[in-house]
């Protein structure tokens, strides 16, 4: 049950980590000029978490006593934790924003590439995390081919963008993932430290909190820069319509939920480091996707970049899969429900 949700959190991580950047820069490409509002949309989706969270607390309803269901399970101390990440996030949204404002995706997508180094730094230093000679391939392959990528940026560079701009965004994206690679490691840090059951729904509740503040963060800054009044103003200037427009806002509110679901889910199942290498391994897949529909360059560096992070995201599983046959033991937060879930069932045998 564990791998099953483990992939289908990867399934919605790739289709947040894919789809967000894409429709991001459909804004900005066809006219959108607000990075504030921009970055809003990356967790102003937040209410759509209630449904699953609704979901989950009906289907409780029928196989649990009433006295012990809740509709939130969350306590004081979780909720405070999961609002000061929330509130990190706010920012990275903001910063992650600026660069994609001002670089091709391609280009951001490289960069964002070294996310990777900082999450296992951070991950060593914060959780712990163990590394064997697998993970540690993963992380050099994936670097290796970020590397490989970033030997080809200043062609990248579009025509109306100044270098003085080019190099703000970069040194922003660059901002954006060290700072994502710090808050990765910190939720499972949060798992750890929660001192209650841990258990899927309450992993989206953290979600929605999370959300919930990045989202307030961000509308701090759409008021004072003026955004709100000119949203209406901007949709009638869009260069794909109105309608279009709204479309886009829309859509990328529903997409950019799919990525930070996923990414919890996947920290919940595994541990912040697999999800900092799911990430890294579609990057290119994103790079391809924006040759696709933006006509970007994809030179020979891009392709060997795609083959190096595909092998270092193979070299990474086969040691998990190695691993999982020696019978190493879940991580702790999962242990700690198992165990709790148990001496639920057997009331007699707990101490």
């Amino acid at each position: 049950m564990s791998k099953a949700l483990l992939l289908i959190n990867c399934f919605v991580l790739s289709i947040g980590h894919c789809g967000g950047p894409l429709i991001m820069r459909l804004y900005f490409i066809h006219g959108g000029k607000r990075v504030w509002f921009s970055s809003w949309l990356e967790t102003g989706g937040w209410p759509i978490i209630l449904l699953p969270i609704a979901c989950a607390y009906f289907h409780r309803s029928r196989t649990q006593p009433s006295s012990v269901n809740k509709l939130f399970f969350m306590k004081p101390r979780l909720f405070i934790a999961a609002a000061v990440i929330g509130t990190l996030t706010g920012l990275d949204d903001y910063i992650y924003a600026y660069g994609v404002a001002r670089l091709p995706v391609s280009t951001v997508a490289l960069i964002i590439a070294s996310q990777l180094v900082f999450t296992a730094v951070f991950a060593f230093v914060l959780v712990k995390e163990k590394f064997t000679s697998y993970s540690i391939n993963a992380v050099f392959l994936l670097t290796i081919g970020a590397g490989v990528l970033a030997l080809n940026t200043s062609s990248d560079r579009p025509e109306k963008e100044s270098k003085s701009e080019y190099i703000s965004g970069f040194v922003m994206t660059v901002g954006a993932a060290a700072l994502y690679g710090f808050i990765l490691p910190l939720v499972e840090l949060t798992y750890k430290k929660a001192k209650q059951e841990m258990s899927y729904a309450l992993v989206m509740e953290i979600q929605m909190v999370m959300c919930l503040f990045a989202t307030g963060f961000s509308t701090v800054g759409m008021v004072v820069n003026n955004d709100f009044k000119a949203i209406s103003r901007e949709a009638r200037e869009f260069e794909l319509g109105e309608t279009k427009y709204y479309v886009v806002v829309v859509m990328s509110a529903i997409i950019w939920q799919c990525f930070y679901l996923g990414v919890i889910g996947i920290i919940f199942c595994s541990s912040s480091l697999v999800s900092g290498i799911v990430i890294a391994v579609l990057l290119p897949v994103t790079e391809i996707l924006a040759v696709i529909f933006y006509k970007e360059s994809f030179h020979a560096e891009k392709g060997v970049a795609l083959a190096l992070s595909l092998w270092g995201f193979l070299s990474y599983f086969y040691g998990e899969i190695k691993q999982s046959k020696k019978g190493s033991p879940p991580p702790p937060h999962l242990l700690q429900s198992e165990m709790t879930s148990v001496l639920n069932l057997n009331p007699s045998q707990s101490v």
